[in-house]
């Protein structure tokens, strides 16, 4: 699998994942798809926001190759839970 395949297979799921395990995706993508994290920290009270900046700025330093198979391995951890 590749990763467009997995965002696409992801974005199907049947059940709605986790918060948590939403923000390990998303973190996952950002860093395949951007780099590392550009953006300034959100205040406090944008507490969504926060959330996804920190999803993202975890992975600093990771390649964009090294994220995506991330994200493939990820989906397919979960797939047989949420798919």
């Amino acid at each position: 699998m590749d990763f467009a395949g997995a965002q696409e297979k992801a974005k199907a799921f049947t059940k709605k994942p986790t918060d948590e395990i939403f923000l390990e995706f998303y973190g996952l993508y950002k860093q395949a798809t951007v780099g590392d994290c550009n953006i300034e920290k959100p205040g406090l009270l944008d507490l969504k926001a926060k959330a996804k900046f920190e999803a993202w700025n975890k992975n600093k330093g990771m390649s964009a190759d090294d994220a995506k198979a991330a994200y493939i391995k990820a989906y397919e951890k979960y797939a047989p839970i949420y798919a």
